[in-house]
């Protein structure tokens, strides 16, 4: 459905972008993993036709992106992170402005604007002003506009940031929906384990690369599948790290004031490791063990954790 080439864009000296290419197929869950401020938002913008890139190319369906396109934006969906909607403005009216400004009207544009609230769940509530709505429910309507259109590929921005459990449930499940319907999705997240649970590939940004792509399962299998054991406390982690090479296999991923990563490929693992810190006369004031995940990856890939 989209298949992008050497994305790159530089504001100034800053390099926000840097040879990004990929390809999305329809039907598939896309996300691009980071924190913000790595280019994520960047790349999403010049994949919809908002920002021209420096250089690079964005095929959708077949045909080139450019500012001239306006058959290729046609089937493009955008989903921003901030909400874009009328507070005094009740959904159904927010929906069918944005659906005048794609070129709905008539039956057509009824028709979709009940599509979309049956959609995100939202039918009994059509007539409220969006200024009653919850944090939740106004991200849903703003999901709901960026699809009016029924576009083929949907660009998703952050769409659950600031939203609670129950909320941030109900828009996994419609993204869900939107992709077995057969449409292309690129999700923007720094939540891991939204990534790691809804997504059928995964890029992982950083610095304006993505510096590992696949499932997560391909992306475990980069750091092997063991367990990442984390520790806190009073310590010197990067001089603690030297010091239990001696006594201790395990993989560090991260070291600094008061803390340190390492990966293990067995459980029982633990028990060494723990005795070997004691050896050290360290007693951690937190310490915990899991399975690898998209933290441990983030970690192997990047060497910092991930940030807000």
């Amino acid at each position: 459905m989209i298949e992008v080439k050497g994305l790159s864009k530089r504001f100034g000296d800053i390099r926000a972008v840097r040879d990004v290419s990929f390809s999305v197929e329809k039907g598939e869950i896309f996300g691009f993993l980071g924190p913000n401020g790595v280019g994520k938002t960047t790349s999403i913008q010049m994949m919809c036709g908002l920002l021209t890139p420096d250089s690079g190319t964005i095929m959708i369906d077949g045909k080139e992106l450019n500012p001239d396109s306006t058959e290729v934006r046609r089937k493009i969906g955008f989903v921003p992170q901030e909400t874009a909607l009328y507070p005094d403005l009740s959904a159904t009216e927010n929906l069918r402005f944005w659906g005048g400004l794609y070129g709905l009207k008539g039956d057509a544009l009824n028709s979709r604007v009940e599509d979309v609230l049956r959609l995100v769940e939202l039918t009994n509530r059509a007539d409220d002003k969006i200024a009653t709505y919850s944090g939740g429910m106004q991200k849903r309507v703003n999901l709901a506009a960026g699809v009016l259109h029924n576009p083929s590929l949907v660009f998703m921005d952050e769409p659950t940031a600031g939203v609670d459990p129950q909320g941030r449930f109900a828009i996994l499940n419609i993204v869900r929906e939107l992709a077995a319907s057969g449409k292309a999705i690129i999700y923007t997240t720094h939540y891991m384990d939204e990534a790691q649970k809804l997504c059928d590939r995964i890029a992982i940004m950083d610095l304006g690369e993505i510096l590992g792509m696949g499932s997560f399962e391909e992306l475990r299998d980069q750091v092997g599948k063991g367990f990442q054991i984390f520790a806190k406390g009073d310590f010197d982690g990067p001089k603690l790290a030297h010091q239990l090479r001696k006594e201790y296999e395990g993989e560090v991923l991260h070291s600094g004031r008061g803390l340190l990563a390492v990966v293990v490929a067995d459980a029982t693992e633990l028990g060494r490791f723990v005795a070997a810190m004691k050896a050290q006369g360290v007693n951690a004031d937190d310490l915990k063990i899991k399975e690898t995940d998209l933290e441990t990856v983030f970690l192997k890939l990047t060497g910092r954790e991930l940030r807000d």
